[in-house]
């Protein structure tokens, strides 16, 4: 699957309810985000609908291509279509059961913590098999949508696609440039990057791995008389901006989430994915210069 066309409905016979309508969406009390141009709500007991301007489609289409192409768990898509009157976009989803693991962190043990690792790593890594298309892009080979890419859709270029892995090193400096940022930082950059960011294949990327990205569910795998052992189900979540980028970019994307370093989460993310430590210590300068 490279993409799909839109708009996109599910089947009905998939669908656990009609889906919610517009009154419905616009009316719900079930706020889990509400910025200004994006919102997610829960609707009744089955659906999560992500919506609004700065809303793209291509996250639902991302979570198309990995639940038909691998077994990592993401919520089901049940609809991807626009507003007929002010073109807002409307991903509809599965509710997935579960909590936040950012909520759960705190209350797990080392071995819960390890367990959920574990299984992490096998579904990320399982994700980095997927195929690129060619070069570094997102589904369709269309441009990268992360944060480190964005202009407003004033300089599309420096958002890709890349052929190569060079090319994408030019861009993360154009992007340096395009935010008034120091000249000569910008050439020392461009002068460093050639012996930092080399023969790095890309690979398919979530790309905002953090805890309040992932939803946890405790599962009982057996009952052994009394004893009742138990699994943990993770689902990802939050797929706007994933597709093919250079092999780093997970690990240093993850650890930059990290923000004030309070708790052991950066610890586990180093059990989770492979370490690129000299890509990150780069990737961590050059990040706090651009959002900062």
């Amino acid at each position: 699957m490279e993409s799909i066309s839109l708009p996109y409905y599910a089947a009905s016979a998939t669908l656990p309810a009609a889906l919610p309508t517009f009154d419905e969406i616009d009316n719900s009390q079930d706020i889990i985000c509400d910025q200004s141009a994006r919102k997610v709500v829960g609707v009744g007991d089955y659906f999560i609908v992500k919506y609004g301007l700065a809303v793209d489609l291509t996250e639902g289409e991302n979570m198309m291509f990995v639940e038909q192409l691998a077994t990592v768990p993401v919520p089901r898509v049940y609809a991807l279509f626009r507003h007929p009157d002010n073109k807002k976009a409307y991903i509809i989803m599965e509710r997935v059961a579960g909590k936040h693991l950012e909520t759960e962190w705190p209350l797990l043990s080392r071995s819960d913590k390890e367990a959920i690792s574990i299984k992490l790593r096998s579904n990320l890594d399982e994700l980095r098999q997927l195929q690129s298309p060619g070069g570094y892009c997102s589904l369709g080979q269309r441009p990268l949508l992360d944060g480190v890419f964005w202009t407003d859709g004033t300089v599309d270029t420096i958002a890709g696609p890349f052929k190569t892995e060079s090319e994408l090193n030019e861009a993360m400096i154009q992007k340096y440039i395009f935010n008034n940022l120091p000249l000569e930082k910008a050439h020392f950059y461009r002068r460093a990057f050639p012996f930092i960011f080399r023969c790095h294949p890309p690979v398919f990327t979530h790309g905002d791995l953090q805890r309040k990205n992932i939803m946890v569910q405790k599962v009982p795998i057996s009952n052994d008389g009394d004893e009742v052992s138990f699994d943990y189900k993770v689902t990802f979540l939050d797929w706007e901006v994933a597709g093919w980028y250079p092999s780093y970019w997970e690990y240093s994307r993850a650890l930059f989430a990290c923000g004030r370093w309070n708790d052991d989460w950066s610890f586990w993310v180093e059990k989770i994915l492979e370490p690129f430590l000299n890509e990150w210590v780069w990737m961590d300068m050059l990040l706090k210069e651009l959002w900062s």
